[in-house]
């Protein structure tokens, strides 16, 4: 399989900088050769996306990026989602198999088909899913090498009303959500976040969503990783589902470069 896209790219920062913005969800960008695989016709796919897409936050990551005081490494994603969901398990640990949304997704975010039920995932696993990994892993690995840490801020947003696939959706949706590892987000980073953007509004702690992304190669044995993920609910800075950004994008910009700033120091 080929791409008429980069599936990632790694867009380097200061070398200074323990930072990496990671930005999985942000693309609406489907190979051909994937598309053929699913099952939607062209505006459901489309109204799909609207729904899927964490809209706007690779441009969010950029402009933060261009804002802060020492500049950090991005790593965004620049496939869909539908194509491979790089932060799943792509085995039975995942637990949004049981909606059809492991590594790759067999229904959408309404539990209808996305792909044929004896879809092999296994292709798309080895052409974009494990390239992805381990570029993310050597990525780590050399902010570790240069500054003897590294800081992984994961980007996404998510819908103001709950969406039939969420499994954990029942709870507060606040305007910032905090997505936290037990391991991997030390305290001061929590506080920074908090502190950075307390002027978009009310910040939750994992929920509607939790946890944060590591590469598995580090995740629960380095320490030297710190990770935290930023859930932007998306009537704050856009038009749902799937419109242009806001002005609260200005806002939540100069909110993440202050983050970026504190986790540099």
């Amino acid at each position: 399989m080929t791409s008429a896209v980069p599936s990632f790219e790694l867009l380097p920062g200061a070398d200074a900088s323990p930072v990496i913005l990671h930005v999985p969800h942000s693309a609406r960008e489907i190979p051909p050769q994937v598309r053929a695989g699913i099952v939607l016709d062209d505006f459901a796919l489309e109204r799909e996306l609207d729904h899927i897409v964490d809209a706007h936050t690779a441009e969010l990551a950029e402009e933060a990026a261009g804002a802060s005081r020492v500049t950090p490494w991005r790593f965004v994603n620049r496939l869909s989602r539908l194509v491979v969901d790089p932060e799943r398990f792509p085995d039975e640990r995942e637990e949004m198999l049981a909606v059809g949304m492991g590594a790759v997704y067999t229904r959408t975010t309404h539990k209808a088909p996305l792909r044929p039920a004896d879809a092999d995932p296994e292709p798309l696993i080895e052409r974009y899913f494990r390239p992805y990994a381990k570029a993310m892993s050597d990525a780590v690995a050399d902010r570790l090498a240069v500054t003897g840490r590294a800081v992984i801020i994961d980007i996404h947003s998510y819908p103001t009303a709950r969406l039939p696939y969420e499994l954990h959706g029942e709870g507060p949706r606040p305007p910032v959500c905090l997505g936290t590892d037990s391991f991997h987000t030390p305290p001061e980073l929590l506080a920074a976040a908090r502190e950075a953007f307390a002027p978009c509004g009310e910040t939750g702690l994992d929920s509607p969503f939790g946890g944060t992304y590591v590469p598995l190669e580090f995740y629960g044995t380095e320490p030297r990783v710190a990770a935290l993920m930023i859930e932007i609910r998306r009537d704050t800075y856009m038009a749902e589902p799937g419109g242009p950004a806001g002005p609260g994008l200005t806002r939540l910009t100069q909110a993440l470069a202050a983050l970026v700033d504190a986790a540099s120091r």
